[in-house]
C-alpha cells in the first residue's frame, strides 16, 4: 500500500454534513483569528467603523470600535432586529454577534461541501466565496443600516476582505481535506 494510500485510509470518515459544520468552524476560528491578528499588528492604528450609515455609532466587539462591520455589534443588532426582540444593550449586541458567527460560520461551511460535490476547485471555492462575500454586502447595508461597502474607510475594506478570505479559504481547504 503506498504511503498517500495508507494515510488515506486511516481518516475517518465525515458524513457531508459533519464535514460541512467542521469546516464551517474552522473557518469561523480563521476568522476570528484574523481579527486578533490584525488587531494586534494595527496596535490601534485603524480606522475602522464607528458609525452607521444615518451616524449612529457603532461599538467593535473587543475596542471601541470594529475592524469591519462583522467585528462590531451589528450583526447582533441584525438579529435581535429580525427576531424582534427588544433593542439589546452593546453587550448583549456583542454576545448575539458571537452566537451568530459561530453557528452561522460553521453552518455556511455546509454550502461548500454542497457546491463541491457538484464542482471542482476552484469553481467551488470562487463560487462560495462570491456567495459569502455578496450576503455580507447586502446584508449590512440592507437589514444594518451600515453604508454599502464601498463607502466603508479603506481599512475597514481591507479587514473584511482578509477576514472573510480567511474563512473561505480555510473552510475550503478543510473540506477538500476530509473528502
Amino acid at each position: 500500500m503506498s504511503r498517500t494510500a495508507a494515510l488515506h485510509s486511516r481518516r475517518p470518515h465525515l458524513s457531508w454534513l459533519s464535514r460541512g459544520l467542521v469546516a464551517g468552524a474552522a473557518g469561523t476560528a480563521a476568522m476570528a483569528t484574523w481579527y486578533h491578528v490584525e488587531r494586534r499588528a494595527r496596535r490601534g492604528r485603524y480606522t475602522g467603523v464607528v458609525a452607521l450609515a444615518d451616524g449612529t455609532p457603532v461599538e467593535g466587539l473587543w475596542s471601541h470600535e470594529g475592524l469591519d462591520y462583522d467585528d462590531s455589534i451589528v450583526p447582533g443588532q441584525i438579529v435581535a432586529k429580525l427576531l424582534r426582540l427588544p433593542e439589546p444593550t452593546p453587550r448583549q449586541a456583542g454576545a448575539i454577534t458571537l452566537a451568530l458567527r459561530w453557528t452561522y460560520g460553521s453552518a455556511f461551511g455546509v454550502a461548500h461541501v454542497l457546491l463541491r460535490n457538484r464542482l471542482r476547485e476552484p469553481y467551488a471555492s470562487l463560487i462560495f466565496g462570491t456567495m459569502l462575500t455578496t450576503m455580507t454586502s447586502v446584508a449590512f447595508p440592507v437589514l444594518g443600516r451600515t453604508p454599502v461597502p464601498w463607502r466603508w474607510p479603506l481599512d475597514a475594506q481591507i479587514s473584511a476582505a482578509g477576514s472573510h478570505g480567511a474563512y473561505i479559504l480555510t473552510a475550503s481547504a478543510l473540506d477538500n481535506l476530509l473528502r
